[in-house]
């Protein structure tokens, strides 16, 4: 048996499945599929051909921990959720979200607020994307990895599994660390190989290509190959692998 509050725009067309929780002020449009025991919080706004999965939970008001950096300022906006957008099971999605059309979040991904992503963007199992970042469209993030707050990875950018961006070069150790949180700029094109890790505030220029395994400590250059610990350049990227 599902609950769902009088007050939901729900058209017709949708499908629901069992346990499910649809709560005051949600708006859901045409032809979306809603699975069993999701949870759909407050005002959340849902686009026409979505899809969501088993376990889901979609516009989960924040609250941040005491001493965490990250603090709330004023009304968090509904999360928003774009048309033909796929949620998998027990993927969490935050208030204060922007999600664009035809992006996949995957199986256990978590989404937290104030971030904006655009359209037809993959965020892959169990990656983790903090607050206040944004990502372009038709970025791919793979499976495992963590986007710190303060990021922002622009178009057609590849992440590949486990990375590790950052924000805090004092890891919470001073009070002058608040002034000086800040992640990764990945600019477009760029690709990043699996299980690199990315210091606070670095620039990752259009068309690098960061190679496994790789400890980025300074700004790239573009359309080049980093490779190491920490990364060097290791030579120019193929003319024939840039974006046309």
């Amino acid at each position: 048996m599902n609950f769902i509050d009088p007050s939901v725009q729900i058209d017709e067309s949708v499908v629901i499945g069992h346990f499910s929780v649809v709560e005051k002020g949600a708006k859901i449009g045409k032809n979306v599929l809603i699975g069993n025991r999701v949870t759909i919080h407050e005002d959340t706004i849902i686009g026409d051909n979505t899809s969501i999965a088993d376990g889901a939970v979609v516009g989960k008001p924040p609250k941040p921990a005491k001493t965490s950096t990250v603090k709330l300022t004023g009304d968090v906006p509904p999360l928003e959720i774009g048309e033909g957008v796929t949620i998998g099971a027990n993927a969490v999605l935050y208030r204060g979200a922007v999600i664009g059309a035809n992006t996949l979040i995957a199986d256990l991904a978590s989404v937290r607020e104030n971030v904006k992503i655009g359209e037809y963007v993959i965020v892959g199992r169990g990656v983790c994307v903090e607050n206040y970042v944004e990502i372009g469209n038709r970025t791919k993030i793979q499976s495992n990895s963590y986007i710190t707050a303060y990021t922002t990875l622009e178009e057609q950018v590849f992440i590949a599994p486990c990375v590790t961006t950052t924000n805090d070069n004092f890891m919470g150790r001073t009070e002058e660390r608040f002034d000086k949180i800040k992640g990764a700029i990945v600019k477009r094109g760029a690709r990043v190989g699996g299980a690199s890790i990315i210091l606070p505030g670095i620039t990752v220029e259009e068309e690098t290509f960061v190679a496994a395994g790789a400890l980025v400590t300074k700004n790239t250059e573009p359309k080049t190959v980093i490779k190491g610990v920490p990364a060097k350049v290791s030579k120019m990227v193929d003319e024939r692998e840039l974006l046309k």
